[in-house]
């Protein structure tokens, strides 16, 4: 052997030993160890050499890429021996659907590895972190990455958040209407019923959000939110519909009668400047239009005639159970079953005498 990376270690009667610096694929093969004894004897050992596979290097990736858009991104390594491993991830989530290609260098002993990952572009891939990893049994478990981040644009995301799930008359409320997008959405626009605001002094908008003051029945209607950017635009509705104050009623006075309606008043106090007392009718803020209460007269009659009925049935029963406490046979009657008459009874019966007829008694 002479080369200059090959330097003899340890030379003595039973050990000889070298060392090769700067290892290259052209190290590989065969050596043979000679003692020249008679006869001589030799021992021979085969080294294998590695190909580290370069760091691997993504392409494909044009910046930005609109949502919606085809990607593909290609991690490529050259020199390994044997074939190297490429893996992809995205966000350290492996993605397992991707093309795998391997070709073999012009010097016969290495390879090149690519391998190819193909998808849409989402806006949920903004800002996610696609990386390829090179596995090979050279690099003692330490792979190789290439890493890219995604930047993905997209038409803005529009919703409204209202500060008031139930508003009432008098009260204010808030609309905040949040855009995402990419490029950043300009100021939203806000519109009711497809128009401008009516009410510029009470409606007032500040960047995103609508402040509404001393809502009324007025502002009932349909609030549109709209953001656009670059890309695009999106918007999105909100229905205000504004309620009744709700009133403190006090306690209910009812009068039943069994001939005319009941009569109902209440007092409703409202607040205002000065306390008025007003006469109003009790009615369900629930209840649907045209639905009216029950007739507390008609029912009032109707259990006044079930309880007029009732007690003459008891008096009549009690009377006539007074007047007939049962049937019974007088003695002299005994011995009825036989007879053809009631004479014929009488004079059969236990204990007649002489003069049964004197006695005669008859049971109607």
């Amino acid at each position: 052997l002479r080369d200059n990376r090959i330097e003899l270690v340890r030379a003595s009667w039973h050990e000889l030993s070298i060392s090769v610096s700067d290892v290259s694929l052209s190290d590989e093969g065969q050596y043979t160890c000679s003692l020249f004894t008679m006869p001589v004897k030799t021992s021979k050992a085969f080294l294998t050499v590695l190909g580290v596979p370069e760091k691997p290097q993504i392409t494909g990736f044009t910046s930005p890429v609109m949502e919606g858009e085809r990607m593909q991104l290609t991690c490529k390594t050259s020199g390994s021996k044997p074939a190297a491993d490429i893996r992809w991830f995205k966000n350290d989530k492996e993605v397992k659907d991707v093309k795998y290609l391997k070709e073999e260098d012009a010097n016969r002993k290495t390879f090149t590895v690519s391998s190819t990952l193909d998808f849409l572009a989402d806006r949920s891939d903004d800002g996610a972190v696609v990386s390829c990893r090179v596995d090979h049994e050279s690099l003692n478990s330490t792979p190789q990455i290439a890493m890219q981040v995604l930047e993905i644009h997209y038409t803005p995301l529009v919703k409204i958040i209202s500060s008031n799930s139930w508003p009432e008359e008098g009260q204010t409320i808030i609309l905040t209407c949040e855009s995402k997008g990419k490029p950043v959405p300009e100021p939203v626009l806000w519109t009711k019923d497809g128009g401008e605001l009516p009410d510029p002094e009470r409606m007032v908008v500040n960047g995103r959000v609508l402040s509404i003051s001393f809502l009324n029945k007025t502002d009932n209607g349909t609030y549109r939110c709209e953001a656009k950017n670059p890309i695009g635009r999106n918007s999105t509705e909100y229905v205000l519909i504004v309620h009744d104050v709700f009133n403190t009623l006090l306690p209910t006075t009812v009068i039943p009668s069994l001939t005319t309606a009941a009569v109902t008043t209440t007092v409703a106090l409202t607040a205002s400047t000065t306390t008025s007392a007003t006469a109003t009718s009790i009615r369900d803020p629930n209840a649907l239009a045209g639905q009216t209460g029950p007739d507390h007269a008609l029912i009032g009659g109707i259990v006044a005639v079930v309880v007029f009925v009732t007690l003459c049935s008891i008096i009549l029963l009690g009377r006539y159970l007074a007047r007939h406490k049962g049937t019974y046979l007088t003695n002299e009657a005994k011995g009825a079953e036989d007879a053809p008459d009631a004479d014929t009874a009488i004079i059969n019966a236990e204990g007649s005498q002489v003069n049964a007829e004197e006695k005669k008694e008859y049971f109607i």
